[in-house]
Parts: structure tokens; C-alpha cells; sequence
């Protein structure tokens, strides 16, 4: 059986695993909130760390904080920023509103953490006190938003990569295929020629755009309410607090970290639901995306067959030599839980009441989880599937000498009526368009392979 140390808080005594880093708030929060079983997320824990060695450094300047006690939270902060520790962060996820259990855990644990150092005990809380010391000037109120904002910058640039990664990909098999002729397809039927290169270079196109909206969002995730303390009005702070604390996190994240206007970054999570709003938007484009390569890859002999996928794995414990096109139904899986936490978020950011959003904790798990598992996904298909991408030049040269839709290239050439007469035969007999115009002497066989070239380079080309 563990041993367990007591200690005290507001309500009583509080049994405390004996090598437990956090103290009494946390061990409630533990018994109150059993929901999840998911621990915070890492990303969110250093941020909100950061936080406290920032409010440390700010609150030192004034001679509010001793150089002492500033030191040793320092160093338990940079432990923890290391590496160390991260275990003891133990509140679920679906917690006290606005993440009162969270703060108090990082307060209790750094507390600890610095009275160890200085030859205190655990729980001990003296010389260094988790409210009075470590969560000096601050409040849950204002720290937990901003760590959100720091988390959500911090993982910005990896699922940014991961989409820049894709695009590039598709850029790549783009110039790669720019001259393999297709039949292109609208309401799933068969329409004018293209290539598979355009195709591809509209995906990668969308993704780019899907890029830069992504990172358009950075300035206004830099703006912080740090300082705001309670309600936004800076009680117990310093004069020059909250513009200290934001040149300390940003000599801390590298990030142009400033002040925004402190009522407001309390109230609203704007900058959160935009920033969601656009992870939708980048999942929905990956979802037409993938459903088109599923689609072109369907077959081997009775689907469309135009691309063949990389096989990762058997696809059938029943149908021998099947395979599937596994990472793309992954990703469309993953798409689809995304559009999920975005509608979470939509709720969660329009429930704000007065001064305070208290549905913090669970907004912020679900932009992180929407994030990583994007980013995860969108790495897992390019270097798994995208980059081993098979076009079945054969296949796509078939099909659009099949596609009566081929006559529409005629109308400019002999005229509606006659391309109307050249389809409606096409249609009934079966034959390429190409032979029936040939054989009533319209155009030859290789003007019409060269208006078919220049159809499906578009406009402009030779």
C-alpha cells in the first residue's frame, strides 16, 4: 500500500501519496474529477509553467517576491521545463471550471519542488507558499487562457510543417503528371479531359491557403490577458506587472508575446474559436481530399483504378491479396473527430458568462487533441501513401479516349450540331469519339489527340 502524508487546505485534511510532488488541491481534484483518465496535455503543462516562472521573474523586479524565493521557483520551473516531473500533473482533463485544479497543481508541485531545494518537506509549503509565492498577481482567470494561447502556438508550427509537407507532395506529383491526359469528372460523371497533374496541384493549392490561414492567426494568439488577475482588472498586481510578465514569456517562447486588452482576453476566446474554425476548414479540405484519392484508387480491376495507393498492410481477414486504402480512411476518420471537437469548441466559446469563460479546460483539451491528431495524421498519410503514389497512365488514357464528353471539344471546331451528331453516335455505338470524326472526315485522328492535349492543359496552353 502506497504511504500517504496529510495535508491541509481551505476544507480539512487531505490524504496526499507520501512521494507525491502536488499537494492537497490536487489530491481533491483527483477524487472530484475521475472522468477521462486522459492527464494534461504536455504542450499546456510546460506553457502553463512557463507562466509561473514568468510571473516569478515579473513579480521580483518590484521587490514583491524575494531574489530567494525567485530563484528556487525558478529552478523548479526549469526542472520541470526539462523534462522532470511532467507525470505529476494529474488532473483530467474535464475539471473545475476554468482550471482551478490545474493551477493549483503547478502551484503545488513547483512549491514543493523549491522547498525540497531549500531543505524543506513536501507539503510543507514555507518558505515558499503555492498561493502567496507561486501564484503570485495571478489567477486561474488569467493564467489558464493564456497557457491555452501558448500551448495552441506551440504546436502551431508542427501541424503548419505537416501541411506544408502534403502540399509540397502533391506539388511535386503535380509537375511529375502534368502531362498525363485524364477524363475529368463532375456529379461523378464523365466531363472535359484534364490531367492528373491538375488535380494534384488544386490540392496542393488548397493546402497552401489552408497554410496561410493557419498562420495569419499567430499575432492575435500572441495577444495575452496575463495580469488581468481575477476579473481583468489587475487585482494584486503590480502597476507594471502584466508588461513584465509578457516580456518575460516572450524571452521564454520566442513568441512577440504582448498585452492585450485585459477584460476582453478574459471574456472572449475569439482568437481560440477562429483558430478552430480554420483546423475545421483544413480538416474538411482533407476529407474531399482523401475521399478523391479512395476514389481513383478504387479497383484494382472493377473500380476507377487510376492510382494505385502504397500497400501498408493486408486490407481483408477473409479476402486473400486485398488491400485498402488504409491511411487515407485514417485520415478521413481523424477529419471527421476533428469537425467533432470544433463543434465542442463553438459551444464552449459562446458559454462565457460576464467576466470569466469558465469552460476553459475542456476548450483547450479540444483544440490540442485537433491539432496533434491532424498533425499525426497528415505526416502518417504523406510519408506512408502520398509520397508513394503509382498514376496508371494506361488506365487514365482509356478512359478519356471512352468519354463521349470528348465531343464537347468539337463545338469550336465543326459547330454544336455536328459535335451533337458525333456524341449521340458515340453514345449509341460505343465508339471513341476520336475514330467517329475521323471517319467522317471532321478532323484527323491526330488533330483531335492535339485538341484533346490542349483541353486538358487549359487555358493558354501550346
Amino acid at each position: 500500500m502506497n504511504e500517504l502524508r496529510t495535508e491541509k487546505d481551505s476544507l480539512g485534511e487531505v490524504q496526499v501519496p507520501l512521494d507525491a510532488w502536488y499537494g492537497a488541491q490536487t489530491a481533491r481534484a483527483m477524487v472530484n474529477f475521475p472522468i477521462s483518465g486522459r492527464s494534461p496535455d504536455k504542450d499546456f503543462v510546460l506553457a502553463h509553467v512557463r507562466i509561473k516562472l514568468a510571473a516569478a521573474h515579473a513579480n521580483c523586479q518590484p521587490g514583491w517576491l524575494s531574489e530567494q524565493k525567485r530563484d528556487a521557483i525558478a529552478a523548479a520551473c526549469d526542472k520541470i521545463l526539462a523534462g522532470e516531473y511532467i507525470d505529476q500533473f494529474v488532473v483530467d482533463r474535464f475539471q473545475a471550471g476554468a482550471g482551478t485544479s490545474h493551477n493549483m497543481n503547478s502551484n503545488e508541485v513547483i512549491a514543493n519542488l523549491a522547498n525540497v531545494a531549500l531543505g524543506g518537506e513536501k507539503g510543507g509549503y514555507t518558505p515558499i507558499n503555492p498561493n502567496d509565492d507561486v501564484n503570485m498577481g495571478q489567477s486561474t482567470n488569467d493564467t489558464i487562457p493564456t497557457a491555452i494561447r501558448l500551448a495552441v502556438l506551440a504546436k502551431l508550427p508542427r501541424l503548419t510543417a505537416a501541411v506544408n509537407s502534403m502540399a509540397a507532395e502533391f506539388s511535386r506529383l503535380a509537375e511529375r503528371e502534368k502531362d498525363t491526359v485524364k477524363s475529368g469528372r463532375t456529379h461523378l460523371q464523365d466531363a472535359v479531359p484534364t490531367t492528373i497533374g491538375h488535380e494534384f496541384a488544386g490540392y496542393a493549392w488548397t493546402l497552401a491557403r489552408c497554410e496561410a490561414a493557419l498562420d495569419a492567426l499567430r499575432p492575435a494568439l500572441c495577444e495575452i490577458g496575463l495580469g488581468g488577475s481575477a476579473a481583468g482588472t489587475g487585482l494584486n498586481t503590480s502597476p507594471d506587472y502584466p508588461a513584465r510578465a509578457a516580456s518575460e514569456l516572450a524571452h521564454l517562447t520566442g513568441e512577440p508575446i504582448r498585452v492585450g486588452q485585459l477584460v476582453a482576453q478574459m471574456q472572449s476566446m475569439n482568437d481560440l474559436a477562429r483558430l478552430s474554425g480554420e483546423i475545421r476548414n483544413l480538416a474538411l479540405e482533407l476529407t474531399r481530399i482523401s475521399n478523391d484519392l479512395r476514389l481513383l484508387a478504387s479497383g484494382p480491376r472493377t473500380g476507377l483504378g487510376e492510382i494505385q495507393l502504397p500497400p501498408v498492410q493486408p486490407g481483408s481477414s477473409i479476402m486473400p491479396g486485398k488491400v485498402n486504402p488504409v491511411m487515407f480512411e485514417m485520415l478521413n476518420q481523424v477529419c471527421f473527430q476533428v469537425l467533432g471537437q470544433d463543434a465542442a469548441v463553438s459551444y464552449m466559446v459562446q458559454a462565457g458568462q460576464m467576466e470569466l469563460n469558465v469552460m476553459m479546460p475542456a476548450m483547450g483539451s479540444a483544440l490540442f487533441d485537433a491539432m496533434d491528431w491532424l498533425t499525426n495524421a497528415m505526416n502518417a498519410a504523406t510519408e506512408k501513401n502520398l509520397k508513394g503514389i503509382v498514376v496508371n497512365r494506361e488506365r487514365c488514357a482509356f478512359f478519356i479516349h471512352q468519354s463521349v464528353a470528348l465531343a464537347t471539344l468539337l463545338n469550336t471546331q465543326i459547330g454544336y450540331n455536328q459535335a451533337a451528331e458525333v456524341a449521340k453516335e458515340s453514345e449509341k455505338s460505343g465508339r471513341p469519339v476520336r475514330d467517329i470524326v475521323a471517319e467522317r472526315g471532321l478532323m484527323s485522328a491526330a488533330d483531335f489527340d492535339v485538341l484533346v492535349l490542349q483541353a486538358a492543359h487549359g487555358v493558354g496552353s501550346g
